[in-house]
């Protein structure tokens, strides 16, 4: 008896072993994008004037202070972190910092494209202009002698690496909206904004990279901002979960394109492993079915103002005076009406990890 005890425990010894084993584990994590990523790179030399997540109540839920992350604690990128046992990513920015085990080039309104598309479209002054995605890479590329030394070790240190891309192209449609541009006048750029995700892509794995995740667009006629600025009285423009059908159509398009883009990426590299993350469809299912993620409220902001079914005014946004965070940011989808809640990016991380929203599994 005792000695069939002793090989069932060492079964289980054994089953455990070859668990932790199949596990995919990386050296580092290196992510780009914009305000769903960015973990510091706008303020790294002092906040901005005038830029109010650097105010409470962001950062409350997880760091106790805001960080320069636009919600009320960890993002994405920060849970993928933490489930591959890595600290959590250094904005590339930070001088002096140790980047071995991760850095992230992203930063709060990127764009995909650079500022010479958004004048040749006499909207130059509705974008940022803060490192667009070719100039993310370049930060990234100035960063690998210190990162990994010699061009060979680079292609082993980085070929054991994960690399986040994006989301890209969520502030190059908002420049254009808010420029005036109709949805359908937005989708004529989504070929040239979907080709210039997919270069960066081959620039990184010209790199060394061999695992590459592509995030797709979030499901903004969805988001509270959108829903305010642009709410109509024809219950046509929404569909049955209060979201405006023709926003969301833009995103789905955009969507659609980029994941022919990973297909056409994945046979063209066939020694690499290009995941394209499903952004959309889960937070459209969050905001579906919120009881199902443990949400009260899908479709109004946690911390804002106004009241109403958003909660969002432009004049009075999170962190602003005469804006207000709810009592328990974990009930909500939406942080502040642009960005999520740190429950949600939990969730979506989980989503990307191990479950159906990456195509395939980060973890698979």
């Amino acid at each position: 008896m005792a000695a069939a005890r002793f090989v069932v425990a060492l079964l289980a010894v054994s089953s455990a072993f070859v668990a932790v084993s199949d596990a995919q584990t990386f050296n580092a994590i290196f992510s780009f994008g914009d305000s769903m990523s960015d973990t510091g790179n706008l303020c790294v030399n002092g906040p901005p004037a005038g830029l109010t997540l650097t105010q409470p109540p962001y950062g409350e839920t997880f760091f106790g202070k805001a960080t320069c992350r636009c919600s009320d604690g960890r993002l994405v990128v920060d849970f993928l972190a933490e489930k591959i046992g890595l600290p959590l990513l250094k904005p590339s920015k930070q001088g002096g910092a140790d980047f071995k085990k991760g850095a992230n080039m992203a930063i709060i309104g990127a764009t995909t494209m650079e500022s010479g598309f958004f004048q040749s479209l006499g909207i130059g002054d509705k974008i940022w202009n803060n490192g667009p995605l070719n100039t993310q890479i370049q930060w990234f590329q100035q960063l690998m002698p210190s990162i990994c030394g010699s061009t060979q070790a680079c292609k082993s240190y980085l070929g054991n690496s994960l690399f986040v891309l994006g989301e890209f192209g969520g502030n190059d449609y908002n420049a254009q909206i808010f420029g005036g541009y109709s949805p359908e006048q937005a989708r004529g750029q989504s070929s040239t904004i979907v080709d210039t995700i997919g270069k960066g892509v081959d620039q990184l794995i010209s790199l060394g990279a061999k695992y590459v995740v592509v995030p797709g667009v979030l499901p903004v006629g969805c988001f509270p901002i959108y829903l305010t600025l642009y709410q109509t009285s024809n219950a046509g423009d929404y569909d049955q979960y209060g979201c405006l059908t023709r926003f969301n159509s833009l995103s789905t398009y955009h969507n659609s394109l980029l994941q022919s883009k990973v297909n056409q990426l994945q046979s063209k590299y066939p020694g690499a492993r290009i995941m394209y993350a499903d952004f959309y469809s889960h937070v459209y299912d969050m905001v579906k079915s919120p009881s199902n993620y443990g949400f009260s409220t899908n479709l109004r902001a946690c911390c804002g103002a106004g009241g109403g079914k958003y909660n969002y005014q432009n004049s009075a946004r999170c962190g602003m005076s005469g804006a207000y965070a709810c009592s328990n940011p974990s009930s909500s989808l939406s942080w502040d009406g642009i960005h999520l809640t740190e429950a949600a990016y939990k969730k979506i991380a989980d989503g990307w990890l191990n479950g159906a929203y990456c195509h395939p599994a980060i973890l698979s």
